[in-house]
């Protein structure tokens, strides 16, 4: 039996990287796939591809920086299938900034998308499996960097800690109704996203990704389809009774020192 068979997955940010991944991965796992993010184009060819190759699969356009949104998504999806039983929170912003040029601005924009999005998902989703008294799974991609990161992701870590920290509160709320939620802090990762903001902000050019793999202790970047074969697995019910766990999905060691 496949690991998510006539599962209801909702992946929030899944039109690229970490959460595009996540979907086909689904998909694979026999899940009916729902897709969110902001630019349709890249939604509905997703939601294409997967409908392709046999799955179940749809896309809502949607900017989970507006709450009403967030929540509009969920009621799309419970709208098509009448619940939803897995959400993938991958929806994120990556723009740099340090705590003496961050502005009130960009400060907003990472807790509006990485904090506020995922929260008021979440709390669309939880309050319809409540309802039906139906046990549900939720995974939030984190980052490996709100243990602290680097001075340049200083809204980023702010927001990102807030989203770890909203996790295991929210596991530990709805432990007895049977929710498990789980974050995955992810080091650094190969995505289109990535890429693109090392060109931005880093003035990368196109050898960047081997040369940042050749400083790696694995010799390569966190790969995107590694990452959602785990967050499957914790999806499912592989995972047994997991929940209010954040797990570092790196090759850097916390606390470990040269």
């Amino acid at each position: 039996m496949a690991l998510l068979d006539h599962k209801v997955v909702l992946v929030s940010g899944g039109t690229q990287g970490v959460g595009a991944a996540v979907a086909r991965a689904a998909a694979r796992e026999g899940a009916v796939v729902a897709v969110t993010g902001r630019r349709r184009e890249p939604g509905e060819a997703l939601a294409a591809e997967l409908r392709k190759g046999g799955a179940d699969a749809m896309f809502v356009r949607t900017d989970v920086a507006d709450p009403a949104q967030a929540q509009a998504s969920v009621a799309a999806v419970l709208a098509e299938h009448g619940r939803v039983d897995c959400l993938v929170n991958a929806a994120g912003l990556t723009s740099r900034g340090t705590l003496l040029d961050t502005t009130p601005e960009l400060f907003d924009a990472h807790v509006a998308i990485n904090l506020r999005g995922p929260f008021f998902t979440m709390q669309a989703v939880v309050r319809d499996m409540v309802a039906r008294k139906a046990p549900g799974t939720i995974v939030n991609v984190i980052t490996s960097s709100e243990h602290g990161g680097q001075p340049f992701l200083a809204p980023y870590v702010a927001a990102k800690a807030g989203l770890a920290g909203l996790t295991r509160n929210a596991a530990h709320a709805h432990r007895w109704d049977r929710v498990r939620i789980n974050g995955v802090n992810i080091g650094w990762t190969e995505t289109e996203g990535e890429d693109a903001t090392q060109r931005e902000f880093h003035g990368a050019d196109d050898g960047w990704r081997e040369r940042a793999a050749a400083a790696l202790p694995m010799g390569k970047l966190g790969q995107a389809d590694e990452i959602a074969d785990f967050i499957v697995f914790l999806l499912s019910e592989r995972s047994g009774v997991v929940t209010g766990s954040v797990i570092d999905w790196d090759q850097n060691v916390l606390g470990g020192l040269d």
